[in-house]
């Protein structure tokens, strides 16, 4: 059994907001699930879409499965903290969900397309973006036959879009490339390690620090 890394003594009390994306059959799924089960404090949000459940999927555990129409009813709303149409069909991340987590000091995971990315970091630029890299196209392709959950003119579909959605990588923080799953996984899981011992991260380990050594102690000093 891997074993789980608890980190939060030293965290703030507000969550980081991770965003994972990549082009479709990238691997993101598999990459967020062994982040979730190595690193504690961690929450996967479940994203809402309209398309079918692929086999093997549950409701409100892999997915929230809705109709167009009561998602459509849902952005009218300002439900979502970002949506987007991709493949004919809407997916989204419910707002409430994730910023309840966020209070509660919980870091927070999406796993999300470009664009629903880009909807992100427009209105919360603060968080943490990235992308989900593969070895190369033809690799990307051959996953996504592999997975069998596509129809040929989805699989043509999602090629399409992975030239456009793959130069969107620069708006990233950071990168990872799929080739090996073992070490993106550590990759990934490093990321987020490193952002939870940021200085900004933890103003309160200063703020103790500064009332043990006394008043005259600035906290610019102890940063060095």
């Amino acid at each position: 059994m891997t074993k789980r890394i608890n980190s939060t003594n030293s965290i703030t009390t507000q969550g980081m907001l991770i965003v994972v994306s990549g082009p479709s059959g990238v691997g993101k799924g598999t990459l967020c699930n062994i982040l979730i089960n190595r690193v504690e404090n961690l929450f996967l949000s479940i994203s809402a879409t309209t398309r079918l459940p692929r086999v093997g999927e549950i409701d409100g555990q892999n997915y929230i499965f809705m109709s167009h129409e009561v998602f459509e009813e849902k952005i009218r709303k300002g439900d979502f903290l970002e949506w987007a149409r991709v493949y004919n069909n809407y997916y989204g991340t419910p707002k409430d969900m994730v910023y309840q987590q966020l209070r509660e000091g919980k870091d927070v995971v999406l796993e999300i397309d470009i664009q629903g990315a880009a909807q992100v970091k427009k209105n919360h630029p603060q968080g943490i973006f990235i992308f989900i890299s593969p070895p190369n196209i033809n690799e990307l392709k051959k996953r996504i036959i592999k997975r069998g959950s596509d129809s040929k003119d989805s699989i043509e579909l999602r090629m399409k879009c992975a030239a456009d959605e793959i130069k969107a990588a620069l708006d990233y923080d950071y990168i990872i490339l799929n080739d090996d799953l073992n070490q993106a996984a550590l990759s990934l899981q490093s990321i987020v390690l490193a952002e939870r011992c940021k200085v900004s991260r933890n103003t309160k380990i200063l703020q103790k620090l500064r009332e043990e050594c006394g008043d005259d102690v600035s906290v610019h000093r102890l940063t060095y």
